[in-house]
């Protein structure tokens, strides 16, 4: 296929939540958009349609299972076979769940850590030498909990640490043709989880801004790591409205 004029990114994990608002504000920004999902299918479809509706032939629909590493060259090279480029990797894709002390598995260390910290330091490896000729970047979302405790949750804090830690090895190995850096989100969502991280009333009270960010505080600082920061990268931006000072 003929190259796209456009810039291209690839999010993971962008049907739904953050991933389809990063998707929405990068398309509106001019990017060509690949768009991976696991099991939310019908949301993307949905989600694809949309962007579609405003320029059409700009996205790519891409389901993987990213616990599956046989699996993860494939979206790259999808990617680069249907728009032929690759400017940018958004690896938004998460897994969110309580861990309790007393009660933690085998099992759900190795679900929390094949998704959260392997599979995006595998997609970035794959992705390298492509974004290298791009000069282009790699975007990870961690969590402010990368850097401080989260009752109950203690595999999930210790894999987005993995990924904080994989956000600075990377911008040392791929410099300086490719940028990358994390944005940390804290408690730009409500927990869909059974065991509530945190209440709104908990958000309110411990955050310096007295209220709950959005999903679009979240896009539009990646939008702004992708396409403005020329001069940043290793670098984790916290988009918590002072979660993390524990007001």
């Amino acid at each position: 296929m003929t190259e796209t004029r456009h810039p291209v990114a690839l999010v993971t994990g962008a049907a739904r939540r953050i991933g389809a608002v990063i998707a929405r504000t990068l398309h509106a920004a001019g990017y060509d958009l690949a768009l991976h999902c696991r099991h939310s299918r019908s949301e993307l479809d949905e989600l694809i349609a949309e962007l579609e509706a405003r320029r059409a032939g700009s996205t790519l629909a891409l389901q993987a299972d990213l616990a599956d590493a046989r699996q993860l060259p494939g979206l790259i090279d999808a990617t680069l076979a249907h728009f032929g480029r690759l400017d940018a990797l958004v690896n938004n894709a998460s897994l969110f769940r309580a861990t309790p002390l007393g009660g933690i598995t085998p099992e759900q260390w190795d679900e929390l850590f094949t998704v959260n910290a392997r599979a995006p330091l595998l997609l970035a490896q794959a992705a390298a030498p492509h974004l290298r000729e791009r000069q282009g970047c790699i975007v990870n979302i961690t969590d402010i909990y990368a850097e401080r405790p989260l009752a109950q949750h203690a595999v999930y804090a210790m894999s987005k640490a993995a990924l904080r830690m994989a956000t600075l090895m990377l911008a040392q190995e791929l410099g300086p043709e490719v940028r990358v850096n994390a944005v940390a989100p804290g408690n730009v969502l409500a927990s869909e989880n059974a065991i509530k991280a945190e209440t709104l009333e908990d958000v309110v009270r411990g955050t310096a801004l007295h209220r709950r960010g959005t999903p679009g505080d979240v896009a539009d600082a990646v939008l702004w790591l992708v396409r403005d920061a020329h001069y940043v990268t290793g670098q984790t931006i916290r988009v918590d409205g002072g979660r993390i000072l524990g007001v």
